[in-house]
């Protein structure tokens, strides 16, 4: 990592500081109103924890909105009215503004992967080949603007080293207004099954935390 990058990082961490407290102190009223939806629509609690790899490869828990509620009788999980809606928009990611705010992710860098699938352990180790894993993971990245769920395995630690190599000011302040418009036209997003049996989601979302 160069010197200038480290320099960064510190204004980085200020930034993440400021920009996460303010946003959740504006986005309250919103928080509110999405939390008595989920309610409304699905037994369960409002947010699941799940736990993510983090900076130097350190295990945090990462906080999104649920969207899917576990059938017990046919022993599926089964993704929400209101979550599809929250998936299709990515409101369910907000709540790691809080996870911006602990210091554990930032609003842009890689985004964490889990430990539960070889394809996250596939992509833990190629990062920690090319020290990726030596900054925080963050709410958006290079990968999210570059193909987001269309691209390979391959291709999203490719975009994960060339933003490790290459991050700076410039570089985010582009990966965030990519992102915005990423989000608002829903590009690259891979339409998902509505169920999914429990083995095969493990614990995806911790729907009884």
């Amino acid at each position: 990592m160069k010197k200038r990058q480290k320099i960064y990082l510190c204004f980085k961490r200020i930034f993440d500081l400021l920009f996460s407290f303010l946003a959740i102190i504006i986005l309250l009223p919103f928080f509110l109103i999405m939390s008595l939806i989920i309610i409304i629509d699905s037994r369960g609690p409002v947010f699941f924890k799940q736990e993510r790899v983090g900076k130097n490869n350190k295990l945090f828990k990462i906080i999104k909105f649920r969207s899917m509620t576990h059938l017990k009788t046919k022993d599926v999980f089964e993704v929400t009215r209101v979550g599809r809606f929250m998936r299709k928009t990515s409101i369910d990611e907000l709540p790691q503004l809080i996870n911006i705010f602990l210091g554990q992710m930032s609003f842009i860098g890689p985004r964490p992967v889990t430990t539960i699938y070889d394809y996250d352990i596939y992509v833990m180790n190629e990062r920690s080949k090319y020290g990726v894993h030596l900054i925080k993971p963050g709410l958006s990245g290079w990968a999210q603007v570059n193909g987001r769920d269309q691209l390979s395995m391959e291709d999203k630690v490719k975009y994960d080293v060339e933003y490790y190599q290459k991050f700076s000011l410039l570089m985010d302040i582009k990966i965030l207004f990519k992102s915005i418009g990423v989000t608002l036209s829903q590009k690259g997003v891979v339409g998902e099954r509505h169920r999914e049996t429990k083995s095969e989601t493990k614990e995806k979302e911790t729907i009884n935390q």
